[in-house]
């Protein structure tokens, strides 16, 4: 916290009779004109200058920030507390477990690892959809979690006794970033610093992507990869660069026909076309007071599909009555507006603020969208849905010339499975789920399909995963649970589900067709990632729509449909039956909404949601302030990063005949190196547990086994769906490994293993936006650990490549308007990269000097661009790490 106060700005504001410490953003002349995202930014500056990472000169230069400039100023961001879920928290706890051994080691204190910040951490990336279509399926989904995760729980158990100021939410509660904007979030934080209560913005950074929901109640935040966030947690401030700040106007009504879900596929793909990686996007003007909280999270939700860092909306008068519905206390609400107006942050639509650029969209002008079938960009109007299918197909062509099956199941059920026939229709994601616009719709339109005798088809796996408890009780208010169990929409738990590849397994008899005829099947999800092999391992094509549109799809029960010609079905008099006739009046939405969701519903779901079930607190729990591993563990493991470390750094090196490991093509995410989902007996994870012995049933996922690196490792580069142009037509996790004689076909891992014996670094080559996707920190984790030194791509998305810095991994990337491509590299090369030790003299080199030296013995050079962005970027990969460079710090201190 601030040791110094150049410009006098501390202050007091008394909100009814309580006084609260404050730093005024109204003692620096340029505050006033600032975008709300930068008045934030401004404040943590202010409040946390010490004359040395945050000087004076930092401050002025936010405080006269020049819209038209681009990024050059770095700042040291604090972030007022860090939220995590379970897939990325658990590798966190590991990595603050480990180093409280290490810091033993180099003779520091082992309790001077432990959060400095708050910490929460919400379990809902672990449940599966093993069971669905009964009302059973939750119980018995919630039993098999427990009984697949026990081991990395009682491991979180452990955390939240033996750090402090570190909270875990138990399964079965909800989704992270639904539960921070209902419960967690504080918009404005109080913190007791010297005796006096300090007040300030509520800033926060998450293990997840999609952190960016908290934008919609006017939290800045955004997601971090787990390596940050631990440094984060620790104290260790965020380095950035002041950003460009992109105005967004919203005007007009979304017209009856769409959804907050077609506004945001369509920001989405706006805000893609303009290009904002990098940049801040703050919705401002006239419409901003129009726009519903629950719409506003949907679009900050959807940021990192937008490629922005955060996609922010002021506070108003929507935000204090959001906060009051959900049960924010009196106390708590009177400082968000008596702090926000003193601060100059409440949204006035008056006052004229500039912006580096300028988009608007006309609400008005949305149409009924959905997005496929591989990225959330790729939005496709629904009125051609048809038509594009009919195109996008012609990239999945059977292998086996079939475009059908016949499928028996053991019920008595019995159909053909076409082509584009609709696999999975899956109500999940705290994209929508926490948006009762949507929600309420899909059960409306659930009940008029009902009433005119409509079913799901029979292939159709169909679910609902709401992202808290406070959806099932309006859901029941509402009456309209029954309609929605008719169409087979039961839920099915409380979490990401489908969403993050949980979609469980399809049954047995249809995944057996899809797999002998190599069928194109699809699934439609009202999610937020729909990247390939990322949903369910035998769908190939994966959509993106409202909550509603997932119904009206599970009826159609094909992708090759289109809902204005072509009926649903027939009512009971015969009718062909539209999906016009069944779509919700959005007048009796709403008028169903306000007669069923009520503050109390969030005061009981959220008065106990660190308490969970039997199943939670009948866990044994370990004790103590350093973790005791279990060497049989094949979930929670401690891993290598800190072996040999030593308080002196080792000086960086240039690479030298170096490999190539893969060679990618564009929009490459993190899925594709890191997937989450299942994974097979035959792969070299599978191979590791059935050694350890693990049965194939229990294997569980790859997300649920990050506290484990063995199985991370061989998981990385492993998502089915991934394609090394090493290779000619095969996907997956292969590549050829030139150790070997003729340099023949192997999996990525085992290749690895045989160039680390044999003392060779490797480099990956890929195209542009190489890494969107989730804030995987196990994308770079398993890129260092596989022995790759260097990244050299098109260009990046700004998580992932902070990661690869975080773990000791060199981004680099091709010279403008050049790729592997047009420097006519195949991958067969050797490389050498050249310039990288003149970080050793404290400085970072704009370009290195690549050759790669072909069989043949000709050459190709360029001069790469060096991607460490920033000084603090350099001092963690000088130090081999982020996590190496804190804790060196903590040690010396």
């Amino acid at each position: 916290m601030s040791t110094v106060d150049s410009f006098g700005a501390k202050g007091v504001l008394d909100v009814n009779g309580k006084e609260y410490e404050i730093y005024r953003l109204n003692a620096l002349e340029g505050a006033k004109k600032l975008p709300f995202s930068l008045k934030v930014l401004l404040e943590n500056l202010l409040r946390t200058e010490d004359g040395a990472n945050i000087t004076q000169a930092h401050i002025e230069a936010l405080a006269n920030w020049d819209p038209s400039a681009q990024p050059n100023t770095e700042i040291q961001f604090t972030p007022a507390r860090v939220i995590m879920q379970d897939f990325t928290g658990v590798p966190c706890i590991v990595d603050l477990a480990t180093m409280r051994e290490a810091i033993a080691e180099l003779g520091g204190d082992p309790a001077r690892v432990n959060p400095l910040a708050p910490a929460e951490l919400v379990i809902d990336h672990s449940v599966q959809i093993d069971s669905f279509g009964n009302s059973q399926a939750i119980e018995r989904n919630m039993d098999i979690e427990y009984q697949r995760n026990g081991e990395r729980y009682q491991f979180l158990r452990w955390g939240q006794t033996a750090f402090d100021d570190f909270k875990v939410v138990p399964p079965g509660m909800g989704i992270v970033h639904q539960v921070n904007i209902e419960n967690l979030a504080r918009v404005v934080m109080t913190r007791e610093v010297d005796g006096v209560t300090r007040a300030y913005p509520d800033t926060c950074v998450g293990t997840d992507s999609h952190t960016t929901m908290e934008n919609g109640i006017g939290v800045l935040g955004w997601g971090v990869g787990g390596i940050e966030a631990e440094a984060a947690m620790l104290g260790q401030p965020i380095s950035m660069l002041i950003p460009r700040v992109v105005g967004f106007k919203l005007t007009g009504e979304i017209p009856s026909g769409a959804t907050a879900t077609d506004v945001v596929l369509t920001i989405t793909e706006m805000l893609r076309a303009h290009g904002v990686v990098g940049k801040f996007v703050e919705f401002y003007g006239e419409g901003v007071g129009a726009v519903p909280l629950a719409n506003r999270a949907t679009i900050g939700n959807m940021s990192p599909e937008f490629g922005s860092t955060a996609a922010i909306f002021p506070i108003d008068d929507v935000t204090m009555d959001y906060l009051r519905l959900t049960g924010r206390s009196a106390e708590q609400v009177a400082l968000v507006e008596a702090y926000t107006k003193e601060q100059g942050m409440w949204h006035d639509p008056s006052r004229e603020i500039e912006f580096s650029e300028y988009l608007e969209l006309d609400l008005s002008t949305v149409v009924p969208s959905i997005s496929g079938p591989k990225r959330p960009q790729d939005r496709i109007e629904l009125s051609k849905s048809k038509e594009q299918f009919a195109k996008d197909i012609t990239n999945y062509p059977s292998s086996k010339g079939a475009e059908s099956a016949s499928v028996s199941m053991a019920d008595g059920r019995e159909f053909e499975l076409e082509t584009g026939a609709v696999s999975i229709a899956s109500i999940t994601s705290c994209t929508n789920t926490s948006n009762p616009s949507v929600m309420m719709a899909a059960a409306v339109l659930a009940r008029n399909a009902v009433e005119k005798g409509l079913k799901a088809k029979p292939w159709v796996k169909t679910s609902i995963a709401p992202g808290s408890k406070v959806v099932t009780d309006y859901y029941e208010k509402s009456g309209l649970v029954p309609a929605l169990q008719e169409l087979g929409f039961y839920i099915v738990g409380y979490g990401c589900t489908t969403c993050i590849g949980n979609s469980g397994p399809l049954e047995d008899e249809i995944s057996q067709a899809i797999q002998d005829n190599d069928l194109a099947v699809t699934s439609v999800l009202s999610g937020n990632r729909n990247f390939e092999g990322r949903i369910n391992p035998d769908i190939k094509m994966n959509y993106l729509a409202s909550p509603p549109l997932v119904v009206a799809y599970a009826l159609a029960g094909n992708m090759d449909f289109d809902f204005e010609s072509q009926a649903l079905g027939q009512d009971a008099d015969g009718n062909d039956v539209f999906l016009k006739d069944i779509w919700p009046d959005p007048a009796e939405v709403q008028k169903i909404i306000d007669a069923s969701i009520d503050t109390e519903m969030f005061t009981n779901e959220y008065g106990t949601i660190f308490d969970g079930d039997e199943r939670w607190q009948n866990l044994d729990t370990p004790t103590g302030k350093v973790f005791e591993w279990d060497e049989n563990s094949t979930y929670v493991r401690k891993p290598p990063y800190f072996e040999g470390m030593t308080m002196e750094t080792t000086p960086v090196s240039d690479i030298e005949g170096a490999r190539v490991l893969l060679k990618l093509g564009d929009s490459v995410t993190t899925d594709h190196i890191s997937p989450a989902g299942s994974f097979k007996s035959e792969t070299p994870a599978g191979q590791y547990l059935v050694a350890n012995g693990v049965e194939r049933k229990d294997f569980n996922s790859y997300g649920s086994r990050r506290g484990n690196h063995e199985v991370m490792i061989r998981g990385t580069f492993a998502n089915i769906r991934i394609k090394n142009q090493l290779l000619d037509g095969v996907e997956g996790g292969f590549t050829r490994d030139f150790t070997q004689e003729g340099g023949p076909q192997a999996y990525v891992y085992d290749a690895s293993q045989n160039y680390q014996e044999a003392g060779t670094p490797l480099v990956v080559l890929a195209g542009k936006e190489y890494g969107s996707g989730s804030s995987r920190d196990w994308a770079a984790k398993g890129t260092a650990l596989l022995g790759i030194e260097a990244v050299i791509a098109e260009s990046y998305e700004r998580i992932h490549r902070s990661n690869l810095i975080g773990m000791g991994v060199l981004p680099l990337q091709f010279p403008a308007g050049e790729s592997a491509e047009s420097l006519n590299l195949d991958g067969t090369e050797t490389f050498s990269i050249a310039g990288v030790t003149a970080l050793n003299e404290g400085q970072t080199p704009k370009t290195v000097k690549v050759t790669a030296a072909k069989e043949d013995g000709s050459t190709v050079e360029f001069d790469a661009d060096v991607r460490i962005d920033t000084p603090g970027e350099a001092d963690y990969y000088r130090n081999g790490g982020i996590l190496q460079y804190v804790l060196r710090q903590i040690a010396a201190n």
